[in-house]
């Protein structure tokens, strides 16, 4: 069965990408991302393009990026997706890869509009315990940095950290350990699906919509 991975750049995209990478029956041909025309980003975690097309080359699959307007609406989006979502079918893609955990709205959401085109959605992370994954993550030797943080539920400090086990220890009681409600955000640079790291250097920390704090990854081949 082919597939496509939907990759955000950051740890839980990685960790579902490992898991279906060990099921023999699944050909995941690309990574599937969505980006901001405008600002060249990863909406939600401030990835810039770059930066995702050197995670895909480091882990051998083509990456199909996707732009959205400014402001997208549901509507747009759902058109947008619509597309090519169709397009990928002609190609004999069936199936689309989440790292979604728990949250059964966006499963539905995301079941109900595959339903629409005739694709189907695969979980591997569905519904198993975030403490367990985190851990399993880290000793995987995966390698990843915090680029964004909902100061709602953590403050800048923990901006720029790496995900280790003192991030996770550090963690207030009331966060997912994996951010599944959008607690944080990631960029992986490692790991045990990557040829080779990816390098970056730390640019300017932003602080938008009077809520999240984002910190710039700049490519730094030198």
């Amino acid at each position: 069965m082919k597939a496509a991975l939907s990759w955000s750049g950051g740890k839980d995209s990685a960790l579902a990408l490992y898991e279906m990478k060990q099921n023999k029956e699944i050909t995941i041909e690309l990574l599937l991302t969505t980006v901001s025309k405008k600002y060249e980003r990863v909406s939600m975690h401030g990835i810039r393009r770059s930066l995702l097309n050197e995670q895909a080359k480091s882990i051998n699959l083509p990456l199909r990026i996707i732009e959205l307007p400014v402001d997208c609406t549901n509507e747009q989006y759902n058109l947008i997706m619509k597309g090519e979502m169709k397009k990928l079918r002609k190609k004999g893609i069936s199936t689309i890869i989440f790292g979604d955990i728990f949250l059964e709205d966006i499963r539905a959401y995301r079941e109900k509009n595959l339903s629409n085109v005739k694709m189907e959605a695969i979980f591997p992370l569905w519904n198993k315990n975030t403490k367990n994954l985190a851990k399993k993550f880290i000793n995987l030797g995966y390698k990843a940095i915090i680029t964004s943080v909902d100061s709602n539920f953590l403050d800048k400090s923990f901006l720029g950290r790496i995900f280790n086990s003192n991030f996770i220890r550090d963690l207030p009681k009331d966060v997912d350990l994996m951010g599944e409600n959008g607690e944080y955000h990631s960029f992986v640079f490692d790991g045990p699906t990557f040829n080779k790291i990816v390098v970056f250097k730390t640019g300017e920390v932003k602080f938008e919509k009077d809520r999240f704090y984002y910190l710039d990854l700049i490519f730094d081949p030198e």
